[in-house]
């Protein structure tokens, strides 16, 4: 069938009252436009209302690509980040929105980010840049962002994306660990909670594809115990010698 006619039925069913994830007119010009065929081996299975696995990342169902889309409200002129490129769809759709030298996208696995460039640029997105980083940092390079959106899970919004953000920015993500709520947040507060989701868990060095050691808890301890020693005043930093 004909990959237009597959993507009209796909935007139809999103639109479509039983389903009600998809209302912005500008979110459905631009997941019409994208030919998501250009990111899968199989047609058909790129417009099947589903999640995939490809290259050890999980590819987000239009569903919830359209969720995400909608929370973010991304206006033409904006400048977007997405934390976790997965194979290249979703900074596509932004492309479609604010055009592809206003979208960067980050991801911790070196093999999803070569399968997201190749994917770009076969769907005539080339311009998106695609780099291989910790999500949780983001790109300052690029800072300050009109939108953020992870593709990733995380039990608090990571302060570093928060310090990209333009005034008025907007950072939409999965937040929580085995519950999770599609959450946006402006000036680091909760402005907006888009309903239950359940993405992957945001990865750190060495939990990425074909990594060896995974480190979460490790770092978050440290991490951790950093905030906290930071967070203490006057008699209470234990590294103040009052003899000395």
């Amino acid at each position: 069938m004909d990959p237009a006619v597959l993507r009209e039925d796909m935007i139809d069913g999103l639109r479509h009252e039983s389903r009600g994830v998809l209302d912005s007119e500008t979110v459905a010009t631009a997941m019409n436009a994208v030919p998501r065929h250009a990111f899968f081996d199989d047609e058909r299975a790129a417009y099947a209302d589903r999640e995939t696995e490809r290259v050890g990342t999980r590819v987000l169902a239009p569903s919830t690509v359209a969720r995400l889309f909608e929370a973010a409200a991304i206006e033409p002129d904006d400048s977007v980040l997405l934390v976790g490129a997965g194979v290249g769809y979703t900074p596509a759709v932004a492309a479609a929105i604010v055009g592809s030298r206003n979208v960067q996208a980050v991801d911790i696995t070196r093999q999803v980010v070569y399968e997201a460039r190749g994917n770009l640029a076969n769907a005539g997105y080339a311009s998106v840049l695609v780099d291989c980083r910790d999500g949780a940092d983001g790109l300052p390079e690029y800072a300050p962002y009109d939108r953020i959106l992870l593709e990733a899970a995380a039990v608090e919004p990571p302060q570093t994306l928060l310090d990209q953000l333009a005034p008025d920015g907007r950072l939409v993500m999965p937040l929580g660990a085995r519950e999770q709520t599609l959450t946006v947040l402006e000036d680091g507060e909760v402005v907006e909670e888009c309903g239950a989701v359940a993405f992957r868990p945001m990865l750190v060095e060495g939990e990425q594809v074909g990594a060896i050691e995974r480190n979460r808890m490790h770092r978050e301890d440290e991490e951790r115990a950093r905030q906290a020693a930071q967070s203490r005043t006057g008699w209470e930093q234990d590294w103040i010698d009052w003899d000395g």
